[in-house]
């Protein structure tokens, strides 16, 4: 297995992808089998499909647009808004598959034909991939992740990110061989010829503040304790929104260091969380999401602070390492899913984050999106869609073959 990154920084979206993928062949001497893509939405995702298929004929390919643009481990890919990047595996010893659907009127259903479809695309018919990749766009994704378990059970990884765009107005796409989605899904099913580790984690802490969630509408939180959502989390984070509480309005940069939290499971005795990201304060009070929250559910308010979130990342990339026994130079390179929340609070300090990447995997080879809205498997086996959540799948170089 040989991996590379390689991107671009060009206005011109074929001119991008062009360099981007003359890079990447150089990089890797050899035909890619399996590529991943992420942009941002200033470049033309149908563009950069039809060029990756062009230069890599029977290549297996899926991305997503991320917030802004992306990052490896040369750096963040920004650029007055162009910004795209491409992670390459050469692995003629493994298989990779991968589907694309739209989410019609059953995104569940969908999700299982999807992942049905990239197995047999794999070769691997009646074989269980090591990992799912998932790419979804923002919604759906709960049930998306319904879907996929369906089919696998629960005991399959399911690592991925929701597409973005750079302002929540919905022009995020998703692609894969020949197919564009703004409403859809793509899943890549993963059987690599050594083995592969992950961890899925956030930067934050619990504060002292919870209640029980008593009602809900859609992604809407809209009491908690039987008292407006907006209202209780003002009180719990010392009005923090008071501004927008009388008409309503966007939250989103505002909330970022204060998410909420729902306990997934424990290690021994200190519980593991999932988050919510508050993006909005409804005229009625009720506080939006992008996280389904159900009544019933205890919410705990959760604490971070941006050097948290910058050092997060490399210790969410040490401890897939750590999972595995593998020390960094043993990395054969890696996947990053890092939260445009959090990207967006860090803001002229991102470069830190690849530094802290780096450090954690000794500079090997990654492509790392901004996405809103994370999916991972956490320590428990739980796969959980949530916000403001750091991912990293770890591939493991060949002297780790046969060890699990």
């Amino acid at each position: 297995m040989k991996i590379a990154s390689a991107g671009s920084i060009k206005p011109d979206s074929r001119a991008a992808i062009r360099e981007a993928c003359d890079t990447l062949k150089r990089k890797l001497g050899a035909p890619p089998t399996m590529v991943f893509a992420h942009w941002s939405v200033a470049h033309s995702a149908p563009t950069i499909g039809e060029e990756i298929a062009r230069r890599f004929p029977g290549c297996r390919f899926h991305g997503a647009s991320s917030c802004r643009g992306a990052m490896t481990e040369e750096g963040v890919l920004f650029s007055a808004g162009y910004g795209l990047a491409l992670l390459g595996i050469a692995d003629p010893g493994g298989a990779y598959g991968v589907a694309s659907r739209g989410f019609a009127d059953d995104p569940r259903q969908n999700a299982a034909r999807a992942v049905l479809e990239a197995i047999a695309d794999a070769g691997r018919p009646g074989e269980m991939p090591d990992l799912v990749r998932l790419l979804s766009t923002p919604g759906r994704e709960n049930e998306v992740l319904a879907g996929i378990e369906d089919v696998l059970g629960p005991g399959i990884a399911i690592i991925g990110g929701s597409a973005a765009d750079n302002d929540v107005g919905g022009d995020w796409k998703i692609i894969s061989a020949g197919t564009c989605f703004g409403q859809g899904l793509s899943v890549g099913v993963l059987y690599p010829s050594t083995p592969l580790y992950f961890s899925f984690h956030n930067g934050y802490s619990p504060a002292d503040h919870r209640g029980t969630v008593t009602a809900t509408h859609g992604r809407i939180i809209t009491s908690i304790d039987h008292h407006p959502a907006a209202q209780v989390y003002n009180e719990w984070t010392n009005g923090l929104i008071s501004q927008v509480l009388p008409a309503g309005g966007p939250v989103l940069n505002t909330t970022t260091l204060n998410p909420l939290g729902r306990v997934v499971g424990h290690i021994g005795s200190v519980p593991y969380f999932n988050l919510a990201h508050p993006d909005r304060v409804s005229a009625d009070g009720g506080l939006s999401t992008f996280a389904d929250i159900s009544p019933g559910e205890e919410l705990v308010l959760m604490q971070g602070t941006v050097e948290t979130l910058i050092s997060r990342a490399g210790r969410v990339a040490q401890a897939a390492s750590q999972g595995g026994h593998i020390p960094p130079e043993r990395i054969s390179g890696a996947l990053v899913t890092y939260c445009a929340g959090c990207m967006l609070t860090v803001k002229e300090r991102i470069d830190e984050v690849v530094t802290s990447l780096n450090k954690a995997m000794a500079n090997r080879p990654f492509l790392g999106s901004f996405t809103f809205g994370e999916q991972g498997c956490f320590s428990g086996g739980e796969n959980r869609h949530g916000n403001l959540m750091i991912s990293v799948i770890i591939f493991s170089g060949p002297a780790d073959h046969g060890q699990r």
